[in-house]
């Protein structure tokens, strides 16, 4: 697929401008509040674990609850989600704040009370990014996320900045107070753009627990999708570094104020967002591959620098560089991923490639700061930027693209589903086979062609998946494929996109004319 939308084309509806407004704030509103809380811990503590840990505290939770987040946005009234999390984000923030005007919160309730705000933001997260997604047409999607990622990264470049002016000249508990306001703006945002509902379906609900192994099982068995998870993971784990100590950078390195580390963080997110308006055609130009290189090594450069130079502008210079080489590579992992996702997999595809950045985010953050301990600040990110630069080897194993349309269209099943008896919904395990005779001269090329059904039958619910020859007839093969249930089977033959469909009718090819591909279902019995 290609970038052919342009920002300001996407930027023209209403639907995406509000949505975008009332997330920008809330981005902001979380940004000023992260940035308080670090400064705030290195102020209570001067400790660079301790102040490392908000970063965990903040990501964390994405780690551990985005994937089920995705699954209930997959499956459940969006709107409702999305209100109920904010409500009690709104809250949690409310109650520090009063504890803040009261002298009463240490750091272990600043860790509580990120966490249980950060848990908030993992619930709410899948549900919004697949609303707007939602609010543009497939063509607009590259640049609707880009947008998303200058909002975001923009909100890292002014929130802190005025996180450390509020802090500095009227104390942290405003900090807080402003971003329970933000809150309270997305909350509206959402009201005025309402999620689009979930399409009538006739097909059993999926459960939590199902739909979360359905969604692991999707990306295990989509090769485009495991690959940008892998490399997301890679990449926010090495980078996580420069996030979790620029506190300890500013105070112990540089010698700045509660000001100065915010600005620190908002030269990042100011290249961020100069970034945003040339990575879309970077990446129609350049291809995938190059934008990630070259955003790996500006990266690199800026760890290093942070590290060795006591120098404020340089510092202050590279951080601007390694702020639009952050976005650039992030966004387009998180391009790759949702274009590649079906509709019925898309909330569950924005939380896993979530995961797999903020939770690599979280551990990678603890780890550094822990180095940065036992080591100190310029070993952990000297350590830290040959960690990125090594990430560049993971290009050929594990290549980028973006998914076509075929890719993530539905299609409709090659045969009808005809049962006497229709099971219940979660009886089974259900086995299925799929019986072709072919020419003995074909065996070989129909054999590369049906193998390559593998990843599909699978990624979409099988947990098993065989081709047999019959010893009575050796012209006769027979696919078969087990899921685990009735209803999981429905749910697999409704997940099959035009791409899939095209693989089979390349195995279907090789079946001479006369003949007919017979279906057999069997449920376990015992």
């Amino acid at each position: 697929m290609t970038e052919s939308a342009s920002i300001r084309h996407t930027l023209r509806q209403a639907t995406f401008r509000g949505l975008l407004g009332g997330g920008s704030l809330y981005f902001i509103g979380n940004a000023m509040q992260v940035m308080a809380t670090a400064w705030l811990m290195i102020e209570l503590t001067g400790s660079a674990v301790l102040t490392a840990l908000v970063q965990t505290a903040v990501f964390l939770p994405m780690f551990l609850l985005s994937l089920p987040a995705g699954v209930l946005a997959d499956v459940t009234d969006r709107a409702r989600l999305l209100q109920v999390a904010l409500a009690v984000q709104t809250a949690t923030i409310a109650l520090l704040t009063v504890l803040l005007l009261l002298d009463a919160a240490g750091p272990a309730a600043l860790l509580v009370f990120t966490f249980v705000a950060g848990c908030c933001t993992a619930m709410l997260s899948p549900a919004w990014n697949t609303t707007v997604a939602d609010s543009v047409g497939r063509d607009e999607l590259p640049q609707a996320i880009t947008v998303i990622s200058m909002a975001y990264n923009g909100a890292r470049a002014l929130g802190p900045t005025l996180a450390g002016l509020v802090f500095a000249y009227a104390g942290s508990d405003w900090v807080f107070a402003i971003a329970v306001a933000t809150t309270l703006a997305m909350w509206q945002s959402i009201r005025r753009h309402p999620p689009r509902p979930h399409p009538p379906s006739r097909l059993p609900a999926e459960r939590l627990w199902g739909g979360t192994l359905a969604a692991l099982r999707f990306a295990r068995h989509s090769h485009a999708i495991l690959a940008q998870l892998l490399r997301t993971m890679a990449y926010g784990a090495a980078g996580s570094a420069l996030w979790a100590l620029l506190p300890v950078i500013a105070q112990q390195r540089l010698g700045l104020g509660a000001a100065g580390f915010g600005a620190l963080i908002g030269c990042l997110g100011v290249g961020a967002v100069a970034a945003g308006f040339v990575v879309g055609r970077a990446r129609q130009r350049f291809g995938l591959e190059a934008v990630v290189a070259a955003g790996c090594v500006l990266f690199a450069a800026a760890m290093a620098v942070a590290a060795w130079s006591r120098w404020p502008w340089t510092v202050y210079l590279l951080l601007v560089a390694g702020g639009g080489a952050w976005m650039s590579v992030m966004s387009t992992f998180n391009t790759a991923t949702q274009t590649s996702a079906p509709p019925w997999v898309r909330s569950r595809a924005a939380a896993l490639h979530a995961l797999a950045a903020l939770g690599a985010f979280a551990f990678g953050s603890a780890f550094w700061g822990v180095v940065s301990s036992a080591f100190g600040l310029q070993a952990a990110l000297t350590i830290a930027t040959v960690a990125m630069l090594g990430g560049l080897l993971l290009a050929r194993p594990l290549p980028l693209r973006m998914g076509e349309k075929p890719d993530v269209t539905p299609a409709r099943p090659w045969q009808d589903l005809f049962v006497a008896d229709e099971p219940d919904p979660q009886a089974g395990p259900v086995a299925v086979e799929i019986a072709y005779r072919i020419r003995p001269e074909d065996a070989a090329a129909f054999l590369d062609a049906l193998s390559a059904l593998r990843a599909p039958r699978r990624r979409d619910g099988a947990t098993f998946w065989r081709i047999y020859r019959d010893l009575g007839d050796p012209a006769r093969y027979c696919e078969r494929f087990i899921v685990t249930s009735w209803a999981d089977y429905l749910h697999q033959r409704n997940r099959a996109t035009e791409a899939d469909q095209a693989l089979e009718a390349r195995v279907r090819a090789y079946v001479p004319e006369g003949e007919a591909v017979t279906m057999q279902h069997y449920i376990a019995e015992r």
